[in-house]
């Protein structure tokens, strides 16, 4: 068992394409969980790495997410990007209840019906691409305006309200320490608007995701306002996140792995598995998300947490873990499927994933099918990447067929 260690202080800025952070690769090399110094917050934490010991702290009731708030708690950005009555910050039963609720809104079966609306946005959007014409910017075309038009599509707001709403979105994402005042007045303002809305669907609920979740019953159980209005924000949240980052993430592999795109084209019916295999692969964010603090003392992959410490776990390493995955680090398209933690893991893991999936698959399989001759306008190198926000994701990408 470990005693006390040496603090590493990690910026996790590392923005170089979809290259693999070599301060993460150097972590999950070690032995046992390193402390680490992350740029906010007045506390060290531990990482864990491996893809089993994260999955014991993802559903190890001794390690609390609801425990952080009100803490200074370490992560990357200046403001928290969470509310405290979200559900990324609730332990169970609690988090369980609001779960099983807002899942309601996303079983299979209600994602099947959204297919069709995530489908004419989608040829919509590839029209207006076409019609544009060669050399032209997948991101301004596709990624950025699919998760975000869709998401808030279901969510039932009107469309002129949506810049203002990504807008708002997108400064909870940046990481700057400048950034703190105003996206604190941004989540606000945010969970203000959809309190509102969420008050309005009580009254006249209509299709859409918040009359959905509004109208979830468990027994007498039902989320309440406040809650509601928090999951809406997540959700938002989420349409700028993940799916619009993995779209273009995506597709520069495709576009720069030619036995990738290859392999699509030949056999579209395995679109789902490649898929899969690409999100395991891809670097998604930088660093990581919310911690959890230690209820008590407790030993954990070889070292002794005391209560009140801080722990993280990196999905980016549990996904490259090489005793789950033989060779993690290459792209193995015939790899026996194996769930990633790329949607999280446990109690937190991703509601809205078969959502997420369901854009991917459309959005992926309608650009291959459309754009045959798809390719990248620029060499590889020239593609600018993100460099201000926790995701990994290229700014633009210039593609031409």
């Amino acid at each position: 068992m470990t005693g006390e260690k040496e603090t590493i202080t990690c910026p996790f800025d590392f923005s170089e394409a979809l290259e693999f952070d070599p301060v993460l690769a150097d972590l999950m090399r070690r032995d046992t969980p390193a402390r680490i110094r992350l740029p906010y917050g007045d506390a060290d934490a531990w990482l864990i790495t491996g893809f089993d010991a994260v999955k014991q702290v993802t559903t190890d009731h001794r390690l609390s997410r609801a425990g952080i708030v009100g803490l200074d708690y370490p992560r990357m950005t200046a403001e928290p990007i969470v509310s405290p009555e979200s559900i990324n910050v609730m332990d169970p039963p609690h988090s369980s209840r609001v779960r099983h609720l807002a899942s309601q809104a996303f079983t299979q079966q209600q994602v099947d019906a959204m297919r069709p609306r995530i489908a004419r946005l989608t040829d919509l959007l590839l029209d207006e691409m076409e019609q544009d014409g060669p050399p032209t910017d997948l991101v301004r075309h596709l990624s950025d305006p699919l998760p975000q038009h869709t998401v808030l599509d279901l969510l039932g707001i009107e469309r002129q309200e949506w810049p203002r709403i990504e807008e708002s979105v997108h400064q909870l994402l940046v990481v700057g320490a400048d950034n703190r005042e105003t996206a604190a007045t941004a989540k606000a303002d945010l969970t203000a608007y959809f309190g509102k809305l969420v008050e309005q669907r009580r009254d006249s609920p209509g299709d859409d995701l918040i009359s959905a979740m509004a109208a979830a019953r468990d027994g007498e159980e039902q989320l309440d306002d406040r809650e509601l209005a928090v999951m809406t924000l997540m959700l938002a949240l989420s349409g700028q996140d993940t799916a619009t980052c993995q779209i273009s993430d995506i597709t520069y592999l495709l576009l720069t792995r030619p036995e990738l795109m290859d392999h699509l084209r030949r056999r579209p019916e395995t679109l789902t598995d490649v898929l899969h295999e690409l999100l395991r692969h891809i670097p998604f964010r930088k660093g990581v998300g919310i911690p959890r603090v230690a209820l008590e003392d407790m030993e954990l992959d070889g070292v002794r947490i005391r209560a009140g410490d801080f722990v993280h776990v990196s999905y980016l390493t549990a996904n490259r873990d090489p005793e789950r995955y033989p060779n993690p680090h290459a792209i193995d398209l015939d790899r026996p499927t194996s769930p990633h933690m790329t949607f999280g893991w446990g109690g937190h893991r991703c509601i809205a994933m078969p959502l997420a999936m369901a854009e991917l698959e459309v959005a992926i399989g309608r650009l291959v099918e459309r754009f045959p001759g798809l390719r990248l306008a620029v060499a590889p190198e020239e593609v600018r990447w993100d460099t201000k926000t926790i995701r990994r994701f290229p700014l633009e990408l210039p593609v031409a067929w």
